[in-house]
């Protein structure tokens, strides 16, 4: 199997003003795109050649650093292109995801809040992430191109949400102002596919 760089929904500069053309291009066509390229190399001659994206991350933590750093940044990235959406057609959670979100942090306010902060203090390079873990939904950070569905993380469950806090992602635009880029995020969530891949989560 190869995997390959996926089509972004929208053009570069449509998340603009929150993230900007050039950051987008950079983003995509040369970091995710060097992750996809060097996740191929990395397993061209190992068992995981037919291995899905997950099926890899499942097991990287017995695998090399090459693998793991690689498959999670071709994963991450995925998942976070398809949460976005140009802040013209911005959607809010459905009636019911939002009951589901206030049940589990009382407040959508309190689920923003808490994820926002859990993003500005990481440290360094790194996602962050909302999970389905045990049917409910949990906040966790990784670190590097990590994810929960690596084992050993100190953050398991199945991600519906990731924001990369990678300086990659927001310097060019933000520089070091992580908390304006985190709070710019918000414009550009795509609630409808959270809660596609909410409920796929549930089903497993």
């Amino acid at each position: 199997m190869s995997f390959k760089l996926p089509k972004l929904p929208y053009l570069y500069e449509d998340l603009e003003p929150y993230i900007d053309r050039k950051t987008m291009d950079i983003h995509y066509n040369k970091h995710h795109a060097t992750y996809t390229n060097n996740l191929n190399n990395s397993i061209s001659n190992t068992n995981m050649l037919n291995f899905s994206i997950k099926e890899i991350l499942e097991r990287v933590h017995v695998e090399s650093s090459i693998i793991r750093n690689n498959s999670g940044g071709f994963y991450n990235h995925n998942l976070f292109w398809e949460i976005l959406i140009p802040h013209i057609k911005y959607t809010h959670p459905s009636p019911d995801f939002l009951e589901i979100i206030q049940k589990n942090f009382n407040s959508f306010e309190s689920f923003k809040d808490n994820f926002s902060k859990v993003a500005a203090n990481h440290f360094g390079s790194g996602w962050t992430w909302l999970c389905v873990k045990e049917e409910k939904l949990t906040i966790c950070s990784t670190a590097n191109q990590d994810n929960p569905i690596m084992f050993g993380m100190g953050c398991e469950g199945i991600p519906i949400l990731g924001l990369d806090v990678w300086e990659h992602a927001y310097y060019l635009q933000y520089q070091n102002r992580r908390l304006d880029y985190i709070s710019s995020f918000w414009n550009i969530v795509n609630w409808i596919k959270v809660e596609e891949n909410y409920k796929e989560a549930m089903k497993k």
